[in-house]
């Protein structure tokens, strides 16, 4: 996600000693502590969203709103498993489809009120 090597860690590592110097174990419990709070507060709320949303509402998820999640949860759920994933990686071979969209014969469909 961040990209980060063992290098680059390493500089940040020596930076914050530099900033922070003898300062830096309280710095990290401090960090530490309010990470666990943001994330109670965000456990809280989600748990709030669910209680007010009343029954039938017990399993929704928040990050299911997300427009990839919810677009691979509504149109690729019940893909069957010889079309390709969603991630791009292909399942097996793409069927073919028995019916052509556009005839070789025919023209392509024109409308002239659209332009």
């Amino acid at each position: 996600m961040f990209d980060i090597g063992l290098v680059k860690l390493g500089v940040l590592g020596v930076l914050a000693l530099l900033i922070f110097g003898d300062r830096l174990p309280e710095v990290a419990r401090q960090a530490g502590r309010t990470l666990r709070e943001v994330r109670a507060m965000a456990d809280a709320a989600r748990q709030g969203m669910r209680e007010s949303l009343g029954p039938g509402f017990e399993d929704f998820d928040p990050a299911d709103l997300h427009p990839n999640t919810f677009l691979r949860k509504h149109l690729f759920d019940d893909v069957p498993p010889s079309w390709p994933s969603p991630t791009g990686t292909p399942r097996a071979a793409v069927p073919s489809p028995s019916t052509p969209l556009i005839f070789d014969d025919a023209p392509p469909p024109f409308d002239d009120e659209a332009t």
